[in-house]
């Protein structure tokens, strides 16, 4: 499973115009289904008026999470190419709205597709991409007398000690990026026979 992913930092707004139709695209981070369906809601409730409202997202660091929507437009013609600009951009949890006014002049389906593709990208090229992690947060427990060489086990492995309580035993909770967090808790367990939990986060 990868521990590193690309995502948005905010909402982001496109524009695109074909023989008078007008696009506008909207990109927004989100980390839930149902995060997705409450946003879509809102957009089309915002925008009753217009002729379509599609959409697509993509969800995971594994990027194997993801739905298009093209709101009465021909098959693949909206959703697939909105979706294919997250992807070309290489993007997961992130929604793309796109919003379709009609000009009274039709498409194509080809048009359709190159309309909402760049509908899209101008939403994406607007955004603020952040590099992001999949973490692990580690419990360590362990006694006071081995509190030296606790630390410099992480001086070395350089996680971020989120909370710490140093008593006659002490506890620790560290987060660290997934792919370094089992050789972490081996030299936590092996070195220092100190008690781990752990469970994954999302930067």
């Amino acid at each position: 499973m990868p521990d590193t992913y690309k995502t948005i930092k905010g909402l982001a707004e496109g524009c695109h115009t074909e023989k008078r139709s007008r696009f506008l695209s909207f990109a927004m981070p989100v980390r839930t289904v149902e995060e997705v369906k409450t946003l879509v809601q809102e957009y089309r409730k915002k925008y009753y008026d217009a002729r379509h409202v599609c959409w697509a997202y993509m969800l995971g660091a594994e990027r194997n999470t993801f739905r298009v929507n093209d709101d009465g437009e021909p098959s693949s013609t909206a959703g697939k190419p909105i979706l294919g600009q997250i992807n070309a951009n290489g993007l997961t949890n992130i929604l793309v709205i796109v919003v379709r006014y009609f000009g009274g002049i039709e498409l194509g389906t080809g048009g359709l597709i190159v309309a909402y593709r760049r509908a899209a990208a101008e939403a994406i090229v607007a955004a603020e991409v952040a590099a992001c992690t999949v973490d692990e947060l580690i419990t360590v427990t362990f006694k006071y007398d081995d509190l030296n060489k606790v630390m410099r086990i992480l001086k070395e492995m350089h996680p971020q000690v989120v909370l710490k309580k140093i008593e006659m035993t002490c506890e620790m909770t560290l987060r660290i990026q997934k792919s370094l967090s089992e050789q972490l808790k081996n030299r936590l367990i092996k070195e220092v026979r100190c008690k781990t939990e752990s469970w994954q986060v999302d930067s």
